[in-house]
């Protein structure tokens, strides 16, 4: 698996196992970017389950279609989610993502990196207690 790959929407690395997908300055998310988005990180991980860091702090907007579709379709092979926001804007589009679509995985918003990077280490020690311990 390669650690590093960059569509138009976002930069994907996976570092320390866990997928840090950070959005680039001024992109706006409708469903067909939704849907590249996606496909690109399910591409990126190839059929393993990770906790994924998402830096939002640059993102425009993202359309009612497209948060349909990350909150579901996008949700597939994440563990646990981490958004890193920059009030006010990231923070309420955090906010409203958050209060509008149910996602089937843990999330939550940080402004720290540090901070949601030990959140989704908790998830890194679960994923490994499953696949050796369960299994």
């Amino acid at each position: 698996m390669s650690n590093f790959f960059e569509n138009d929407y976002a930069e994907y690395r996976l570092l320390e196992g866990i997928v840090h997908v950070t959005y680039k300055k001024g992109v706006s998310i409708n469903l067909e970017a939704a849907v590249e988005i996606v496909n690109d990180r399910l591409r990126f991980q190839e059929g393993e389950s990770y906790p994924v860091l998402c830096n939002i702090c640059h993102v425009r907007e993202v359309n009612k279609s497209a948060r349909d579709y990350l909150a579901n379709e996008g949700s597939l092979w994440i563990s646990a989610l981490a958004f890193i926001i920059e009030p006010p804007v990231s923070e309420a589009l955090s906010r409203f993502y958050l209060k509008t679509n149910y996602s089937p995985i843990q999330t939550e918003s940080f402004e720290r990196i540090t901070e949601a990077l030990e959140y989704l280490k908790r998830f890194l020690l679960l994923l490994f207690f499953i696949n050796y311990f369960v299994i």
